[in-house]
């Protein structure tokens, strides 16, 4: 059965039925834990905006955990007993996505990069066909290695083609052939002719490569999607209003992250690298909750590839702040068009230089007026007292960031300096 989203609760319906796009299984699920949006993309129409992520909407962190552990059970119901050698997650989405799923299962793990560390041979390379940003590099370091011993997970937030995902098995198999493979991701929406060419290039390869997903749900899109979503987006209004009420000031917070820890997993992490960098977090949570006491909304805003971190701060801040509403989310690289409707799922957009390259932008998506009176909805209109922005950059290159976020914090904005993940000695 297809099912137009048009008069599903949630904010799918406006693409819905601007797009004619269709969820051909699960629809009423699909609308539960998925928003739609426009891409500034000319080779992709639309984005399915996740309500659980923890990248473009702001959610509880516990509900984002929860989610990559849903990704690593369903991993697990695929291999049985059998721990996997590696987990791969890809930049930027599922950086912490993979993460987090590497943890409920209990082994190493390594994502993706765009930021390439100069110091570190680039292991393995490849495309991603479809996106705005199409490179991606692997640059393993240390104890954790491409070579590893058993099944490799590869975790990303959406499966739609699975070229990506088979485009590295093919160039992790030329040099470092294995048994066998575990595509894991949170939505599979392939059409059915998507998984027949799966499954034929997989065989192709030689290889066995599985698919786990957490929710299968198939979105149908008419030939001519790309026109309609031009003329969707001419249709659709305007971005939200920027905030009219007064800006929060700046608090600048260096030093709390405890020396030597990785701060992401860029260059590779062991389960006891994780624990390390779970009560690095903590220890940041701890130094950061007296500021923060008080505050009627605390959003803690990771950037870009640095999602795992900022996100398990959020969840120990939560546990310490009782009563204040913590939600965390992150900036992206996504240009995804904004519009101020009710059915949509990307109400504003905002962007900045990049703090790691202010040659480029970057941007965070949904934030609200801590002045407006909260929406009917439970993610779209989160107001925050409190802005807690994680970076991996230096201060002085963040100033940016931290004044186009002002006006969306009614005390202030906390920025928390972190190292830039270095490998392992």
């Amino acid at each position: 059965m297809t099912a137009v989203l048009a008069g599903a609760p949630g904010l799918g319906g406006t693409v819905s039925s601007l797009l004619g796009v269709g969820v051909a299984s699960d629809p009423t699920r699909f609308a539960a834990l998925c928003g739609l949006a426009l891409r500034d993309n000319p080779r992709r129409a639309h984005l399915v905006v996740s309500r659980v992520l923890g990248k473009h909407v702001p959610v509880a962190p516990a509900e984002v955990l929860a989610t990559g552990h849903a990704v690593g059970d369903a991993v697990a119901a695929v291999l049985g007993d059998d721990v996997p050698g590696l987990v791969v997650g890809y930049c930027e989405t599922a950086t912490g996505l993979g993460h987090a799923a590497a943890a409920r299962l209990g082994a190493a793990y390594l994502h993706t990069t765009r930021r390439v560390h100069p110091g570190v041979p680039v292991a393995a390379a490849f495309e991603e066909e479809h996106s705005h940003a199409v490179a991606h590099a692997l640059q393993p370091a240390g104890p954790v290695g491409l070579g590893a011993p058993g099944a490799l997970v590869l975790v990303d937030d959406e499966l739609t083609s699975g070229r990506t995902a088979l485009n590295t098995v093919a160039e992790l198999q030329a040099r470092w052939p294995r048994e066998r493979y575990v595509v894991a991701t949170l939505l599979d929406a392939r059409t059915e002719a998507a998984r027949a060419a799966f499954a034929g290039r997989a065989a192709a390869l030689g290889v066995r490569v599985d698919v786990a997903a957490v929710l299968t749900a198939e979105l149908v899109l008419p030939a001519d999607v790309l026109e309609r979503a031009a003329a969707a987006r001419a249709a659709l209004p305007g971005p939200a209003p920027a905030p009219a009420g007064a800006p929060g000031t700046v608090v600048g917070h260096e030093g709390l992250w405890p020396a030597g820890v990785p701060t992401t997993a860029r260059h590779g992490l062991t389960p006891a690298g994780t624990g390390r960098l779970h009560a690095a977090a903590d220890a940041v949570a701890a130094a950061l909750a007296p500021a923060l006491a008080g505050s009627r909304g605390v959003l803690v805003l990771g950037t870009e590839e640095l999602l795992y971190a900022p996100t398990v701060a959020a969840a120990r801040l939560a546990g310490r702040l009782p009563g204040v509403p913590v939600t965390t989310q992150s900036t992206t690289r996504s240009p995804v068009h904004a519009a101020d409707d009710p059915g949509y799922a990307l109400r504003r957009s905002l962007a900045f230089p990049a703090p790691d390259d202010p040659s480029r932008l970057s941007r965070v998506h949904n934030l609200a007026d801590p002045a407006a009176v909260p929406a009917a909805g439970p993610w779209s209109d989160l107001r925050a007292d409190d802005v807690v922005v994680v970076a991996d950059a230096p201060a002085a290159d963040c100033t940016s960031l931290a004044e186009a976020l002002r006006p969306f914090a009614a005390r202030a904005v906390h920025l928390v300096t972190v190292p830039v993940a270095e490998p392992a000695p």
